[in-house]
């Protein structure tokens, strides 16, 4: 097969002449794969980009029919994956490209059309670049739906990660600070390093008393915030790490002096350290209308539902008898334990708005009509769930890339590839 490629590629860009005697690029059926075939002008096209990025990144290419052999091994794979797809009605909507385009653009900084009047600048069609995320956003679907499914991660295996050099390293608290520094010159002598230590605690005193930190340091032109994003202790520098530990959430640290002057820290936010988030633990009923029930009746019963509530008969058992809401009638309504931003809006607003044990006004959502009772509210340090859910895909996306390889090599095998 590698002779016959190399002597087809080197036919991929051979121009034929027309009647006209005008060159035209040759395209032809390079590979029959199952149902479909792929092009001359794909493979054609694959490479000029793939040239194109290693010429950007500055890299050495390797030897052009390497190349050419790996891009249409890729692209024998993306056919086989595409047919996939197709048979089993996999669809990317536009919307749902849309919103990909959008975060794209996001990443880089853009609005949409800043986006595609980047992507034209580099010479670079908007609607290819729209139809190539499409393809690969397939290529995703198809290769999760077969892959995740072979993945499997017991218990044990997330406590040996966690208990393992790496998995400490990787599940280590994170910081955010700002940062701002009240420089020394080198060799300064007594009064101004007394003059810049009375500046740094004139401003700390400020920010203590209540001002804002950014509005406080904006007042002076010679200095300048800078925001050290989120990072783990041992990844910052010494001067700071300290601080991260022993400072509260929120506060700035008294000023602490180096060589190069003065250093004023706030402790912005910091994650996977004894995070408690508040939670709440209900029940309810729900009753939707129907072509039986309008919204008009739907809202009396529930109305009178909750009277017979307050009258003393027992939610729990309203909510066996009448709640809509499958997955919940049968436990008497019980939701069990959640956290801010599982619910839906409306049953969020109503829930902490209601006091423990009361009974919640008649509410309505995009599920239909509410009512609910409050059992139980607490705070929940949710640190041991952060670490063992930034282990368990960690697990698993190393398991997915080993499980993808196999996959991709077993649908290759059994496909019908004809070379022409």
């Amino acid at each position: 097969m590698a002779g016959s490629l190399l002597i087809l590629m080197g036919s991929l860009s051979a121009p034929l002449a027309n009647a006209n005697n005008q060159p035209q690029l040759l395209d032809q059926v390079i590979a029959i794969v199952d149902d479909d075939v792929v092009m001359a002008s794909e493979l054609r096209d694959r490479i000029q980009q793939v040239k194109l990025n290693i010429e950007k990144s500055g890299k050495t290419a390797p030897p052009m029919d390497e190349i050419q052999r790996q891009i249409l091994d890729q692209l024998i794979l993306e056919n086989i994956q595409l047919q996939m797809a197709y048979r089993a009605g996999v669809r990317i909507s536009d919307a749902q490209l849309n919103d990909s385009m959008l975060r794209i653009a996001q990443q880089n900084r853009m609005d949409l059309i800043q986006f595609k009047e980047a992507l034209e600048r580099d010479g670079v069609s908007y609607n290819e670049t729209r139809e190539q995320i499409r393809k690969e956003m397939l290529l995703q679907r198809v290769q999760q739906g077969n892959v995740n499914q072979r993945v499997q991660i017991t218990d044990q295996e997330i406590a040996n990660f966690l208990s393992s050099k790496e998995g400490q390293a990787m599940t280590a608290p994170e910081y955010r600070m700002l940062h701002t520094l009240i420089a020394i010159p080198s060799g300064a002598d007594k009064a101004t390093i007394a003059s810049a230590k009375k500046m740094a605690d004139t401003l700390y005193q400020r920010i203590e008393n209540g001002e804002d930190y950014a509005k406080v340091i904006s007042n002076y032109s010679q200095l300048k915030i800078n925001d050290l994003g989120w990072r783990k202790a041992a990844d910052l520098p010494s001067l700071i790490s300290g601080l991260a530990t022993t400072t509260g959430e929120g506060d700035t640290a008294s000023p602490v002096q180096s060589a190069s002057g003065f250093h004023l820290v706030k402790l912005l936010d910091k994650r996977g350290d004894g995070k408690m988030i508040p939670q709440t633990k209900a029940r309810h009923i729900l009753l939707k209308p129907s072509a039986i029930r309008n919204e008009a009746a739907t809202e009396a019963e529930i109305k009178a539902l909750r009277q017979r509530t307050i009258d003393g008969e027992s939610f729990e058992e309203l909510a066996r008898e009448f709640s809509e809401d499958i997955g919940s009638a049968l436990e008497g309504g019980d939701l069990g334990w959640t956290s801010p931003g599982q619910l839906v809006g409306a049953f969020q607003d109503a829930m902490d708005s209601t006091k423990p044990n009361d009974i919640s006004p008649a509410f309505k959502s995009q599920y239909g009509w509410h009512i609910l009772q409050v059992i139980e509210r607490r705070d929940k340090d949710v640190t041991d769930d952060i670490r063992r859910n930034i282990a368990r895909n960690h697990i698993h996306q190393r398991k997915y890339d080993d499980e993808l390889q196999t996959w991709l090599q077993k649908i290759r095998d059994e496909a019908y590839v004809d070379f022409k």
